[in-house]
């Protein structure tokens, strides 16, 4: 069972263990180390806003898809953040 860590959570910071946008297997991008997580989750509740407001434009768009790739680059960044963020509630405390 993985413990939570036990900083308070305003100390806590991002990682940046955490890769995405892959290109010929390797990540071309990563989530930056010693961001606040709040501030991290915030960045990612903004991308997924855009996102699903891409997503409903691309709904109605029959000449491009250029909607739907936004939308699909904002959610690659968001999940990495939320994952990154998740590596650092979840990690072992050391000693």
């Amino acid at each position: 069972m993985t413990k939570t860590n036990t900083s308070e959570p305003s100390e806590l910071k991002t990682v940046g263990f955490t890769p995405f946008l892959y290109l010929s297997d390797q990540p071309l991008f990563h989530v930056c180390r010693d961001v606040p997580i709040a501030d991290a989750l915030a960045q990612a509740s903004d991308f997924l806003f855009l996102a699903k407001s891409l997503t409903v434009d691309a709904a109605y768009a029959q000449d491009s898809d250029r909607h739907a790739w936004a939308a699909h680059y904002l959610t690659t960044m968001s999940k990495a953040v939320i994952d990154d963020v998740v590596k650092v509630l979840t990690r072992r405390p050391i000693g």
